[in-house]
């Protein structure tokens, strides 16, 4: 059966936070509303959890999954972020956007693109999503809630709950959101390039096109 948590969108409530966390830990997967869509998410080192994720979006081991994270600090330790990376994270960090970095011996090989040997990573200007990885303690995986052949992302809770019930575990409800995933941006060059447009603006940013 499928939970549904209701969440203050500013002030979350830790107790529900930590019924979240604990969910992620035995091996659930949460559906989360973000600073740009809803994504689903689970823990970082549970295959079985991330496979479940992959088959209900549909996404077979080539596809990029997300690494959602605190701060910076958390961050390069799954990266490889130069000081020039690093000042520019620094600036459009957090918000909603997702960063394809060079990854780090310490990530597990399965989180890799197979041939580029880079990861998606972000921090997220949400107090929820912050909230629950405060609570869970270590990074999420996760992936925009976009269902197999639909091309807008889930943005409401009830439209999540009616669609993956007995799927997943746990919905986590703060009120409608964005329409929009995040923008993705390439740091492995030598200038930001802009691969996917979304919610976060892109303006002032170098190699946007």
């Amino acid at each position: 059966m499928t939970q549904r948590f209701e969440l203050h969108p500013v002030d979350p409530q830790p107790r529900l936070l930590r019924q979240a966390a604990q969910i992620l830990r035995d091996g659930g997967l949460v559906a989360m509303p973000t600073d740009a869509c809803y994504v689903l998410a689970c823990r970082l080192g549970d295959k079985q959890a991330v496979d479940r994720l992959r088959a209900i979006r549909g996404l077979d081991e080539k596809h990029l999954l997300t690494l959602m994270c605190r701060d910076l600090s958390e961050l390069a330790v799954y990266a490889q972020v130069d000081n020039r990376q690093y000042r520019f994270l620094k600036e459009w960090t957090p918000g909603p956007y997702t960063f394809v970095l060079n990854a780090t011996k310490e990530t597990p090989r399965r989180l890799w693109h197979p041939s580029r040997k880079t990861i998606g990573l972000r921090v997220p200007d949400s107090p929820v999503v912050q909230g629950l990885l405060e609570a869970h303690g270590e990074p999420l995986l996760c992936a925009s809630l976009v269902l197999p052949g639909e091309e807008e992302p889930l943005h409401e809770a009830d439209e999540v709950v009616e669609r993956l019930a007995r799927r997943i575990e746990l919905v986590l409800d703060a009120g409608g959101q964005p329409f929009e995933p995040t923008t993705v941006v390439d740091l492995t060059g030598d200038e930001p390039l802009v691969i996917r447009l979304g919610r976060g603006s892109v303006q002032g940013m170098v190699g946007a096109r």
